[in-house]
């Protein structure tokens, strides 16, 4: 699905991380690097062409009660409330240092993709992500993106919808 695909610079994933997540994605998707960082919302959305709300940024968390992940999928024109995220979890949660995020999902902050982690988190994905024909997520490198709808988004993640934008 490429629907937005006017960007410049675009090839299909070579690197091993991301040829990962086009493994898990399978052909129906399409998994593409940039030559250029795609590491912010506002870095991808001008690589790609599209609006930084379309940006399905993942922020990993980590519960203080369990030390389970907790993926956070919110629009890139949001800030995740943490306080909300904490509400709906049942149990406080803090920010996740690097050492955490590789270790939980196997990537590195800025590449998290939406799937494909070593430890399966507890998913809440923002609703505004909702309002949108397609948006765009991490494909496991800084520089790797793929493009899906919010319904695909909702079956490959199997996350729950909830209001956690600031």
């Amino acid at each position: 699905m490429l629907a937005d695909r006017e960007a410049k610079n675009m090839k299909a994933a070579t690197s091993p991380t991301a040829l990962k997540i086009q493994a898990v994605l399978g052909d129906d998707f399409q998994v593409l690097e940039f030559e250029a960082s795609t590491r912010t919302a506002a870095d991808a959305a001008a690589a790609i062409g599209c609006t930084v709300g379309q940006i399905a940024k993942s922020l990993i968390f980590r519960s203080m009660g369990t030390g389970r992940p907790v993926l956070a999928i919110a629009s890139g024109s949001v800030r995740v409330d943490e306080a909300r995220l904490s509400e709906l979890l049942g149990e406080s949660i803090g920010r996740a240092d690097a050492g955490f995020v590789r270790e939980h999902t196997g990537f590195a902050i800025g590449g998290v993709p939406p799937i494909g982690h070593r430890t399966a988190p507890v998913i809440f994905i923002d609703e505004t992500l909702l309002e949108f024909e397609t948006v765009w997520a991490a494909g496991g490198t800084p520089n790797a993106v793929f493009c899906l709808c919010p319904d695909d988004l909702l079956r490959l993640t199997g996350g729950t919808v909830a209001a956690i934008a600031k």
